[in-house]
């Protein structure tokens, strides 16, 4: 009779700390958009603290558009960081000119604290867009890290230095003589997905996400309800063994 009642009571104490967070989860203030828009880097440390696909799925919602980059675009080792793009765009053509590449350097030269450097590299499958040079720059200025449309070489410096960088493939290759550089801080297609110069990157194990700077702060707080919300889920998945039970108190899935 005693462990009876011993596991009610348990039983109980799940149902009511699970309502509790409910409607702690409910109730919880967060900044209003008006306070977030004068704050850019509030915005930015909040895109810190939810998943990636909550981002997708918020911005999704809000803009009712596909705002991820594919599958082939993959992180070097498991990372999550949010930061600005800082955008570059490189054009596939055969030369012998020494500066052909000098505005790709100088424009890593022009970023810092929370910079994503985001480079288009026009039919770059095999080619790499970056390095352990321009990684080393990076990390060394600040930067969040790096989502190259485009190859990427240098991976034991790069790790070594623990700087982050998503390309679609891994390669030996160079760009110099074979690119000549067409742009900085210009609108950019990084696999498949618009980037202009400011947009939000939001990026981990999941993927990489783009937002709209002018849409930043509506996206966020939309992830912010849906993140908090699939993590109150968990424990409430774990101890009833439903989902069913779980989408339908909490009205996710």
């Amino acid at each position: 009779m005693r462990m009876r009642r011993t596991l009610l009571w348990a039983g109980n104490a799940f149902v009511v700390v699970a309502a509790v967070a409910l409607l702690a989860m409910k109730q919880e203030t967060v900044a209003s958009p008006e306070e977030l828009q004068k704050n850019p880097e509030a915005v930015l440390e909040g895109y810190r603290h939810v998943e990636a696909a909550s981002v997708s799925d918020a911005a999704e919602q809000v803009l009712h558009e596909k705002r991820y980059m594919s599958h082939k675009m993959q992180a070097i080792f498991p990372t999550k960081f949010v930061g600005t793009a800082l955008t570059v765009q490189l054009l596939k053509q055969e030369n012998n000119d020494p500066n052909a590449l000098q505005g790709m350097l100088q424009a890593i030269d022009s970023g810092g604290k929370d910079s994503v450097y985001v480079m288009q590299v026009q039919d770059g499958a095999d080619i790499a867009g970056m390095g352990g040079l321009m990684g080393t720059a990076m990390w060394s200025r600040g930067f969040s890290g790096a989502v190259i449309d485009g190859g990427v070489r240098d991976l034991p410096q790069l790790k070594r230095i623990g700087f982050p960088v998503y390309a679609t493939g891994v390669v030996p290759s160079t760009s110099v003589s074979h690119y000549r550089f067409g742009g900085m801080n210009v609108p950019v297609v990084c696999d498949g997905v618009k980037v202009n110069p400011g947009d939000i990157i939001s990026a981990d194990q999941d993927g990489v996400v783009v937002i709209p700077k002018d849409k930043a702060v509506e996206v966020l707080i939309r992830a912010q309800k849906l993140d908090q919300t699939e993590h109150a889920m968990y424990p409430y998945i774990e101890k009833l063994h439903s989902i069913v039970a779980a989408v339908k108190e909490f009205g996710r899935i």
